[in-house]
């Protein structure tokens, strides 16, 4: 009764169970795998809420029966609901103006989290994300809940982390745990979810993090099956065999959807740019976006959401070319002006979708032209679908691992496999992002993917940098120079003009040696007055610095704008500490204590 009048005694006693068990914990092995699982069930609840909200107000706004899907209609019951994604929108943005007076910054989704900040996430980012992910996609915007499922799970997960203390490669993993069962409790398929774990949140496969990915996956997979239905299972049996001949227009295919994944990032960066040259408040977006979609969907539902109730019903029927066509250009400018609009949500559902009906479109119009390949649309459904997702995503096996859970047949997952990788390397070498890294570029980061580089970020001149500079009046004669610092004494002194600001380094040796007048200034012989280091530069920054300059030594100085020396840093200390950190990282990567 005390634990539930008093949250915080429950907390309190959490917290002690956490210190007993932590070294255990921190042993690894067994303690993280028994942490990813806690992790996996803990995410197979939170997807199997999440849908039922959603789905729940699908059914109270759009008038649905108990099992319909919002984009399975075959039109709006009532013209009136295309308002409901303007609705939608409002609500939105009425979020996003509170956001906006309470200061907080932008939400961290898992991939920024383990690349940036060691796998450490906020529970207050995380109900933002669900919150506003679940209302996009409940009031029918073209988005996936994907966001809301990955974001919930990995949020929870390195929450669990932090209260037993994990060190930071762990909590990156449990990071990539917690995504690994949303997804694999969504599709109902472990090993898909386990490696978007390893290819999206994590950024590599290891020995070190197979078992808790693994565990977090299967844990997930059962708990959604024990409470609820997977969300979107996908059952493709029955599909007819692959003749060898068909192998070159599937891995053709396979680069249509990677060219159709960068059409789709394009249409959404215009749609953005197109709200910021119109000079459009981002609390309106979602509200004119919104009312775009309504009125897609009054030419078709199948716009609606992100698609899954769509994507069941083209593999169940057969439509003709022009039909196809017309889905595939509504849903891809829904999704565009959705995700351009600002409403949150992500494009892996949505991209499934598109890419059935791209995979359709390819085999009737290769039917047309080359009757006797006897291409079934069933299968290039499949691969269209593997391949538009993985340019959108940057995950080749995990739609590679999709398709053979669905299908159960080795021979289409190898053809998948192939058209993957021939979509993702046409996107790495004409676009260079996936969209899951897309967002961080338009944002202005660096990253590329989940691989962990915030030990660089944190690796700074002012960590390395040391203090205790010997300066010299600039304006010291040449003669009282070589009294002062005799040679062999030093090898650098920083010169420094009144109230120590910067005015180059000194080459002791140099100074002895040079044949001009006793009298000169020593400001005269000075070198690299045009380069200094600042405290908040990063590693590679300064690397770039000291090889720009061509100098073992540059002076570190308060900021760009005041050059006031606050310290000297070594091309030698900078490239052993950066060495010792790539070290530190790798064998974080293997599992090596």
């Amino acid at each position: 009764m005390l634990l539930r009048k008093d949250p915080s005694v429950a907390a309190r006693r959490f917290r002690a169970l956490a210190r007993r068990w932590l070294p255990l914990i921190q042993a690894r092995g067994l303690g993280i795998v028994l942490l990813a699982g806690i992790a996996g069930v803990v995410s197979g609840l939170a997807v199997v809420a999440v849908s039922g909200i959603v789905q729940r107000i699908h059914l109270l706004l759009f008038d649905l029966q108990e099992n319909a899907r919002l984009s399975a209609m075959f039109s709006l019951s009532r013209p009136t609901q295309a308002l409901v994604p303007c609705l939608g929108g409002v609500l939105l943005g009425l979020s996003l103006i509170a956001l906006r007076r309470l200061r907080r910054r932008t939400p961290i989704d898992p991939i920024e989290a383990n690349a940036l900040y060691g796998g450490r996430m906020s529970l207050n980012d995380t109900a933002v994300i669900a919150a506003q992910t679940m209302v996009s996609s409940g009031f029918g915007a073209s988005v996936g809940l994907e966001a809301a499922y990955t974001q919930v799970g990995s949020g929870l997960a390195s929450w669990l982390g932090r209260e037993f203390r994990v060190r930071r490669a762990d909590l990156r993993i449990l990071v990539g745990c917690g995504a690994a069962g949303a997804i694999a409790a969504a599709f109902e398929a472990p090993l898909t979810g386990a490696f978007y774990g390893f290819e999206l949140i994590i950024g590599v496969y290891s020995l070190a993090n197979v078992a808790p990915v693994l565990t977090a996956a299967l844990c997930a997979a059962v708990t959604a099956q024990l409470f609820g239905d997977a969300p979107f299972p996908l059952e493709l049996g029955g599909l007819p065999a692959i003749t060898v001949a068909q192998y070159v227009p599937f891995v053709g295919l396979g680069l249509l959807g990677g060219a159709a994944s960068i059409a789709v990032m394009y249409a959404v960066t215009l749609v953005e740019r197109g709200f910021v040259r119109l000079r459009v408040d981002q609390a309106l977006r979602p509200a004119i976006g919104g009312a775009l979609v309504g009125a897609l969907a009054l030419i078709t539902p199948q716009v609606l959401s992100s698609g899954h109730g769509a994507l069941h019903r083209e593999f169940a029927m057969n439509y003709g070319l022009a039909t196809l066509a017309t889905v595939f250009a509504l849903k891809m400018l829904a999704s565009a002006v959705s995700l351009g609009a600002g409403f949150r949500g992500g494009l892996f559902f949505a991209s499934l979708f598109l890419g059935a009906l791209l995979g359709k479109i390819f085999a009737i119009v290769l039917a047309a032209v080359y009757p006797s390949l006897g291409m079934d649309t069933g299968v290039a459904a499949v691969v269209g679908m593997a391949s538009l997702a993985v340019g959108v995503i940057g995950a080749p096996l995990t739609m590679s691992f999709l398709a053979l859970e669905s299908t159960g047949d080795l021979t289409i997952t190898g053809v998948v496999l192939c058209a993957s990788i021939g979509s993702m390397l046409l996107v790495r070498e004409t676009f260079g992002y996936s969209f899951s890294t897309w967002r961080f570029h338009l944002r202005g980061e660096t990253i590329r993917s989940a691989h962990d580089v915030g030990w660089m970020r944190s690796l700074t001149v002012g960590s390395m940098m040391r203090t205790d500079v010997r300066k010299i009046d600039a304006a010291t004669p040449l003669a009282e120079f070589r009294r002062q610092v005799p040679l062999g004494s030093a090898q650098r002194i920083v010169a420094v003009d009144e109230g120590d600001l910067y005015a180059g380094i000194l080459i002791v040796p140099d100074l002895h040696t040079a044949t001009v007048p006793d009298a000169t200034e020593v400001r005269a012989l000075a070198r690299f007055a045009d380069t200094v280091l600042v405290p908040t530069m990063n590693a590679q920054s300064a690397a770039g610095a000291f090889q720009k300059a061509g100098s073992e030594e540059l002076a570190v100085v308060e900021g760009f704008t005041d050059h006031r020396v606050v310290g000297l840093l070594t091309e030698a200390h900078l490239l052993r500490r950066y060495a010792e950190e790539v070290d530190k990282a790798r064998r974080d990567v293997a599992g090596e204590e």
